[in-house]
């Protein structure tokens, strides 16, 4: 198809079937952060891999598994930490399938959850989560630097980690990511492997840690002790909207490759469940009688093995650490794009996400920090049950992920039943943490999933989509004859992206074309699509005519 006008009065399209170089070149440090990923720009199945496993080697994980031992047990740790990979592994898959299917960011999606203005929320939380995940992991690497050289102070130490980081993030997904991560994931077993060997060198072995009750017998929980080991893992399902976004650039082809090596089973074995059962059994051998952190399981390990030790949590840090300057940046940029209105390329967002988090290292914030992400963990749990529950109602009405609706002038400002529903969830969750002692401590990620999950499913029944989509004339979608392959020049920015995004302005003569990121800064284009949509009536016909999803070409 050319420019051919199809719909009278309307401006005709511009369209080609070849990626507009612009774009490309922006590509390889955006990732179409603000765009829909297009599927010339999805990545390898093994590259895409290697870039995910970045977050296999967080020495967090050990510490998680340690800590919950050490409360509950290792009989109801590894109970829970069993269901806690079966849950992980079947939303992990669930989300991951959609996003490579929709080829937009968590922060798009949330688009449909809680409508444009609503969502504004949803990238912040996800990257304000990735950023104090990396002032952890890297406070980690410049102690454990620090105590292994004694050369400086902890501050300077803290200055290398975040300056070294942000060159090494610049690059995207499939341009660097996935190599770098690549080569340093096999460094990272051979490492575990290393300390796990060498404490039984030393220390000899035992079962003990394997039958080990818990510290305090007394403690109360308000519920069995896998329970609430499941309750600390729920707590850390910022992992689901982190799957969206590496998702989001899979070739549909490898749903099944992905489905069980990348977000699905293995990953999750790996990652909770071998790290946990290392940490609890370096927590029993080498940190007995001593008070369980982060920093202090590291420096036990390198206290053991030295330099191999160092080397091992190099490793390890760095790698996650890509993964949470790369999740920090997008959705910084995400954010400040649409609230701001403040456009930078993504390498600069780095570069700030980086001087951020020297900033909060300075401050010596863990504390704070730590009740920050366990309030986000109610939040972010919230959101995933709200988006599994509209994934249940788009099955339900076997509308495909193609179709999901997030350009800024066809999704309501502000959904309400979406967003009505995310408020209570996450408020009642906080209360119960800040008021609710260890009873809250156990159930506010569940309380925070099943309220968010039940008020949004009763919502959707009652109103159908009247809240999800905003019903408008003119869809450049319609006029392409495939919308995943024909480019549509924007007639603002004048660059060239997939019709799949691409809509048209009514505060233009001739309803010009405009692309989702020009869409997002223009306000008079928004005024004039809510106005249009006013308009139309809302019936069954119109809300069913969506454009069908076409096959991919070969």
């Amino acid at each position: 198809m050319s420019g051919e006008d199809r719909t009278g009065s309307l401006a005709p399209l511009r369209v080609s079937y070849e990626d507009d170089p612009r774009v490309v070149r922006s590509a390889g440090t955006e990732d179409y952060a603000l765009h829909v990923a297009p599927r010339t720009w999805r990545s390898g199945r093994v590259s895409l891999l290697m870039a995910w496993y970045a977050f296999a080697s967080a020495m967090f994980w050990l510490i998680v598994g340690a800590t919950v031992s050490l409360a509950v047990g290792t009989r109801d740790t590894l109970i829970g930490l069993g269901l806690s990979i079966i849950a992980y592994s079947v939303f992990g898959t669930l989300l991951g399938r959609h996003a490579a299917r929709t080829g937009i960011s968590s922060a798009l999606f949330s688009r449909a959850l809680f409508g444009y203005l609503g969502a504004a929320v949803a990238p912040l939380i996800v990257g304000a989560t990735a950023l104090y995940y990396a002032v952890f992991e890297g406070s980690v690497v410049a102690e454990v630097f620090h105590q292994y050289t004694g050369w400086g102070n902890i501050q300077i130490w803290y200055l290398i980690v975040a300056a070294y980081s942000i060159p090494i993030v610049i690059g995207g997904v499939r341009t660097w990511l996935d190599k770098l991560n690549g080569v340093l994931l096999p460094f990272y077993y051979i490492g575990l492997t290393v300390a796990v060997v060498w404490t039984i060198v030393v220390n000899g072995y035992s079962n003990d840690w394997l039958t080990a009750g818990p510290v305090d017998p007394q403690a109360n929980f308000y519920a069995p002790g896998w329970v609430f080991a499941f309750s600390v893992y729920m707590g850390v399902w910022i992992m689901k909207p982190f799957t969206w976004d590496y998702a989001r650039l899979a070739k549909t082809a490898d749903a099944t490759f992905h489905k069980w090596l990348t977000f699905g089973p293995l990953f999750y074995t790996l990652t909770l469940g071998v790290n946990a059962v290392v940490g609890i059994f370096l927590a029993h051998s080498l940190t007995a009688g001593t008070t369980l952190t982060e920093l202090s399981a590291v420096q036990a390990i390198v206290g053991l093995t030295g330099i191999f030790g160092v080397a091992l949590v190099w490793v390890s840090q760095t790698r996650i650490n890509t993964a949470n300057y790369y999740l920090a940046s997008i959705n910084a940029e995400s954010f400040f794009a649409r609230v701001f209105r403040i456009r930078l390329p993504r390498r600069v967002w780095v570069v700030l996400a980086g001087v951020a988090v020297f900033a909060l290292m300075l401050t010596n914030a863990i504390s704070y920090l730590l009740k920050a992400l366990q309030w986000q963990g109610v939040v972010v749990v919230a959101w995933v049950a709200i988006a599994l529950v509209y994934l249940a109602f788009a099955r339900r009405d076997r509308r495909p992920s193609e179709e999901f609706e997030f350009r800024p002038g066809r999704v309501p400002a502000f959904n309400v039943v979406g967003l009505g529903s995310w408020l209570v969830a996450s408020m009642t969750g906080i209360v119960m943490v800040e008021a609710g002692g260890s009873f809250g401590a156990t159930w506010a990620p569940p309380f925070a999933f099943v309220i968010a999950g039940v008020l949004y499913a009763i919502g959707r029944y009652l109103t159908g989509e009247r809240h999800v989509r905003l019903i408008r004339p003119h869809d450049p979608r319609f006029e392409v004859d495939d919308p995943w392959e024909a480019r549509v020049e924007c007639a603002s920015c004048e660059r060239s992206y997939i019709a799949q995004e691409m809509d048209r302005n009514p505060a233009t003569p001739g309803h010009a074309p405009i692309c989702g990121e020009c869409g997002s800064n223009d306000n008079a284009y928004l005024r004039a699509a809510y106005a249009e949509a006013r308009t139309v009536p809302t019936t069954p016909v119109a809300v069913d005519a969506a454009p069908k999803a076409p096959e991919p070409r070969a």
